[in-house]
């Protein structure tokens, strides 16, 4: 995890860090830790990674000149250990030889004072001019871009052309996925002002470009996923059925390549890169069997085998690196409890008999099932009851959990988005107090456990005046 501060403006020949990132934050260095710097523009990356100080210091427009101090009475021994850290993270990254070599000499032990100077003068003869942290070969530099919050990657791309190039490019987000760094954001409509993205770590919110759609688009029904580094909307334009992409590196609309079979109403799921989506209805009303696989690298669709059954207002997950269909309705009459698994190795459907059992309550009123895997275990809500529901994948049955934190059972599921987010789940509904209507979005993680049957909800983000219905909602992990 690392902390930016973009753009800070240094007026002062020394400042203390405790004020920047917190008086306890660096593990093993005293309030008094200083840093010297001789230059008016610079960001700072902290990357706690290293289990103790690595802080960069980058200057834009002008020569590189930066010190780390260390209070005296840090013992040898601690900086040994933490010159080890270094040194073993970075060998997990597969540099060179040389690159290791590099940080070695960016680090030195000045006898007893236990000091770690970071000077220009090394830097210089190791690193060019046009690098992208000076004195850094860009390799290092990149990782440590990497683990820097993609909150701050409109920030970074500010900075200068070169960090601009670098992250409309989208090589961050390949690199973040190489070493294993997810960020999970909620992006979600709820009002005619458009989609707006929410990072839970930073509790921001913020608002993304209108899409350049035509009328029709815009007030039509729509559903959304989110695979890769990309936000995808289904809808119906005047005369056919369209699908808008938003891109997170370029941050603008453009129009995606169509399905072989447009469709609505279907089944979705994501799994890192590709998505899938089957079933639906096409154009003429016509229930599908059908199902197309979406790899957001390369931007195509690709046929997969047809399910036994047709089906539309179904959902879909992934779960055990398998591709799930539950739920839906094979006329406006008939719904099926049924479910069926893909294998993306044999590219064969399994069908599961009694695998989602609806309410007994108007099944063509209904929402499609409200569904979300955590941790490969999957979990469902029940409109009629407010509650959440586990999945037995040995008994093929569903176990009580707990209790919402919201109602869900006033609109038939519709309104409220229930998804994944990480390693937990997350609820997103509306809710109306003195204060008038807002969208809350709850958080639980089922390693907290379940406690007297109650579910502990946290509370990740509130979104003020924004209505009580939640439209589209998905959830990006890059």
């Amino acid at each position: 995890m690392c902390t930016i501060v973009p753009g800070a403006v240094f007026v002062t020949s020394e400042i203390r860090l405790s004020k920047i990132f917190g008086d306890s934050l660096i593990d093993g260095i005293h309030d008094d830790f200083t840093v010297r710097s001789r230059f008016s523009r610079a960001a700072i990356i902290f990357d706690t990674q290293l289990s103790s100080a690595l802080v960069i210091a980058i200057q834009f427009d002008s020569m590189l000149s930066f010190m780390m101090m260390m209070n005296n009475r840090i013992e040898t021994s601690k900086s040994d250990s933490v010159y080890r850290g270094i040194q073993k993270h970075y060998s997990k990254m597969r540099l060179d030889s040389d690159n290791k070599k590099l940080m070695s000499s960016c680090y030195k032990t000045i006898n007893s004072s236990s000091e770690y100077l970071f000077e220009e003068e090394n830097n210089l003869k190791h690193g060019s001019n046009d690098s992208l942290l000076p004195g850094m070969y860009d390799d290092v530099a990149l990782i440590s871009l990497a683990r820097v919050s993609r909150f701050d990657y409109a920030s970074l791309s500010c900075l200068n052309t070169r960090f601009n190039s670098l992250i409309r490019s989208g090589y961050l987000y390949d690199l973040r996925k190489q070493l294993g760094i997810i960020e999970h954001w909620v992006y979600m409509v709820s009002d005619p002002r458009g989609w707006e993205g929410f990072d839970p770590t930073r509790k921001k919110w913020m608002r993304l470009p209108k899409i350049p759609c035509d009328e029709c688009f815009n007030h039509a029904d729509k559903e959304s996923l989110a695979v890769g580094s990309e936000l995808l909307v289904f809808g119906r334009e005047l005369f056919q059925f369209a699908i808008w992409k938003y891109s997170l590196t370029r941050h603008h609309w453009v129009k995606c390549e169509g399905m072989n079979h447009p469709r609505c109403l279907f089944a979705s799921g994501t799994f890192g890169s590709i998505a899938i989506v089957a079933g639906g209805s096409d154009q003429n009303g016509n229930i599908l069997k059908s199902a197309e696989l979406y790899n957001s690298s390369s931007g195509k669709w690709e046929m997969l085998p047809n399910m036994h059954s047709p089906r539309r207002l179904c959902s879909g997950f992934f779960m055990d690196k398998k591709f799930y269909v539950i739920g839906g309705m094979t006329s406006p009459n008939d719904s099926l409890t049924c479910g069926e698994e893909f294998d993306l190795i044999t590219k064969k459907w399994r069908k599961i008999d009694g695998m989602y059992m609806y309410p007994n309550v108007n099944r063509a009123a209904q929402a499609p099932p409200l569904v979300a895997v955590a941790n490969d275990e999957l979990y469902a809500v029940e409109y009629s009851s407010n509650m959440v529901k586990k999945y037995d994948k040995k008994k093929n049955e569903w176990e009580v959990s707990g209790r919402l934190p919201v109602r869900a059972d006033s609109s038939n599921g519709w309104g409220l988005a229930f998804k994944a987010c990480g390693n937990g789940l997350l609820v997103v509904g509306g809710q109306r107090g003195p204060e008038g209507e807002a969208i809350v979005l709850n958080f639980w993680s089922p390693e907290s456990g379940v406690k007297n049957g109650i579910l502990d909800w946290k509370v990740l983000g509130v979104k003020e005046h924004a209505g009580v219905f939640v439209y589209n909602c998905a959830v990006m992990g890059c």
